[in-house]
């Protein structure tokens, strides 16, 4: 059993799969606290059902054979049971995540999404195939290199500007990867096309 927040089938908007179709799972559960979250509402895990996760993965399996798990925090929970479902079902399965928990799960795409108030844990870092980094200042540049140093080389860097900064932030944002061309853009493009 998880506590689902919530599932649905979208576009993915954001990184590195960004435009794809994608059936999202988003689990209650998170202690993080970033002030700017955009999904508060998925922090207290007890407000949110208690679900099988042989239910979870029927569902997706309606959908696409892509998954995304986001939350709240996943790495809560013990992914594991979760993912060795969706697997069964053949289904390539994404991980959104802060890293502030050890990894539990497989994976086939790991999008490592840092943040100040609880910093990944060492062992995250090796696992990122995407490194997503939300810009709400100019000193979440220097946040963004320190982070860089420590994926492997074939990760893929994103800077993503916070939604309610995205004004201020996007000319910031397109000099930096203009001048430090290692790193991409990315938006939430979900949000301007208005779908979850």
């Amino acid at each position: 059993m998880l506590p689902l927040m919530e599932e649905f089938y979208t576009i993915q908007g954001e990184g590195y799969h960004s435009g794809k179709a994608a059936y999202f799972i988003r689990i209650g559960g998170c202690d993080v606290g970033c002030h700017w979250c955009d999904v508060k509402e998925s922090w207290n895990p007890d407000l949110h059902p208690p679900t099988s996760i042989e239910h979870i993965a029927e569902n997706a399996a309606n959908y696409s054979n892509t998954v995304v798990v986001t939350g709240g925090e996943p790495l809560t929970w013990n992914m594991l049971p979760l993912t060795n479902s969706l697997k069964e079902k053949g289904l390539s399965i994404h991980l959104e995540t802060s890293g502030a928990y050890v990894n539990s799960g497989e994976w086939d795409w790991f999008c490592l999404s840092p943040k100040k108030t609880k910093p990944p844990v060492e062992s995250i870092y090796e696992l990122a195939d995407e490194l997503k980094i939300i810009i709400f200042n100019q000193h979440d540049f220097k946040w963004a290199e320190d982070h860089a140093k420590k994926v492997g080389k074939d990760c893929k860097l994103y800077l993503q500007p916070e939604w309610s900064k995205r004004e201020k932030v996007i000319p910031l944002i397109s000099e930096y990867v203009m001048a430090n061309p290692k790193w991409q853009i990315s938006l939430q493009s979900h949000k301007y096309i208005g779908i979850p």
